[in-house]
């Protein structure tokens, strides 16, 4: 069987890895593209070294642009390359431009190359159509012929959109299977010596998201929020390259004097950091997932969450919205006097092998297909 597997951004290198680790045990040929949306050291090339990702057979370079012109780029890149290929599956996974990209290429090329497609992390809904990432997410569910699922909620989105159950198949989160392989390696690393932090002594936060950091009062908001935070203990703050471009822009930097300020972080690193704090305050969609299998109280900082199985079966917590400063603090506090009475377990299919039951279901999945073929 030969699948390509696509990688764009950050997100899905944590997806892909255990993916094609899983097809290539099992003997199948992957074909490897990444199409180059995160293309700087430290949001793409470190991840591939730490997860021991092969070198991509392709690389699109897209780069950074708008939303059209990023997804129009790269599926006129894409499109010879699947052509030339010719796999049994196109595997897209999470829900970045280049997921939804990939997808429409595929499909509108189902006649041409008889390949099919499969999502990972199918089913998951913020109902924020702000968000292009909903947009992304409902789009690539509605074309791909198998829809793998990470929790269990996923299945009544898809139910309700009218996806028949014959194209869905539950097989718990890959991301924590990439977590699990790397945590012994994460707490064996001297990242929190080398950083001066102690472990459960400090807060951790990641910000990127545009709701948070394109306008300038909500972005001081976090910022003072997380502030306040580190009045009780300090607040290491990594900075995503956007976060850090619209602080200079709207002349910010001043807020940064109280929080630990670092460059952004490796897999690794990153892993480290989360696994050792007291708390993490997150706009991020992945950290919502990692803190609740480690454990480690969080407190999201959105106005939905596409993963509420994280706060209905995790440790997650959101801050109210809008954000504020004093809502942020009483979020963190609410937070860690949650999980100081009770950690909640993992959800289901979070054990680290729903990389081998994606294998599988490619292997056993047989599509229906609703177009002309020879």
């Amino acid at each position: 069987m030969k699948v390509l597997v696509v990688a764009g951004a950050r997100p899905n290198f944590m997806k892909v890895a255990p993916i094609l680790r899983a097809l290539e045990a099992a003997g199948h040929e992957t074909v490897l593209v990444h199409t180059g949306q995160h293309y700087d050291t430290a949001m793409s090339d470190t991840f591939f070294e730490e997860l021991g990702i092969k070198t991509p057979d392709y690389h699109l370079g897209v780069g950074t642009a708008t939303h059209a012109v990023q997804t129009a780029r790269i599926m006129e890149a894409f499109e010879p390359i699947l052509m030339k290929v010719h796999p049994q599956w196109v595997v897209v996974v999470g829900d970045v431009n280049s997921t939804m990209a990939t997808t429409l290429v595929a499909s509108k090329l189902r006649t041409e190359t008889h390949a099919h497609i499969a999502h990972v992390e199918a089913g998951l809904r913020s109902y924020d159509w702000r968000m292009p990432e909903e947009i992304n997410r409902v789009i690539t569910d509605r074309l791909a012929d198998l829809l793998l699922t990470p929790s269990e909620d996923a299945a009544a989105n898809l139910a309700a959109e009218g996806i028949p159950a014959d194209k869905v198949t539950f097989v718990g989160n890959v991301m924590i299977d990439t977590l699990m392989l790397q945590l012994p390696v994460a707490r064996a690393a001297d990242t929190l010596e080398r950083l001066g932090l102690r472990r459960r002594h400090y807060a951790a936060a990641t910000l990127h998201r545009p709701s948070n950091v394109d306008d300038p009062a909500a972005l001081a908001a976090v910022l003072e929020g997380l502030a306040l935070v580190a009045e009780s203990l300090p607040v290491v703050l990594p900075l995503h390259p956007r976060t850090l471009k619209n602080i200079e822009r709207f002349h910010l930097g001043r807020m940064l004097t109280p929080l630990t300020v670092l460059e952004p972080l490796g897999y690794t690193q990153m892993l480290a950091l989360t696994d050792g704090a007291q708390c993490v305050l997150t706009d991020s969609g992945g950290i919502q997932e990692e803190t609740t299998a480690l454990g480690i109280p969080c407190v999201t900082l959105r106005e939905q969450t596409e993963r509420p199985i994280t706060i209905t079966q995790g440790t997650n917590h959101m801050a109210p919205w809008p954000l504020t400063p004093r809502g942020i603090l009483g979020a963190y506090a609410d937070s860690v006097a949650a999980v100081a009475h009770a950690t909640p377990p993992r959800p289901a299919g979070w054990d680290g092998h729903a990389s081998e039951r994606i294998v599988k279901a490619l292997e056993t999945h047989r599509p229906v297909r609703n177009y002309s073929a020879s």
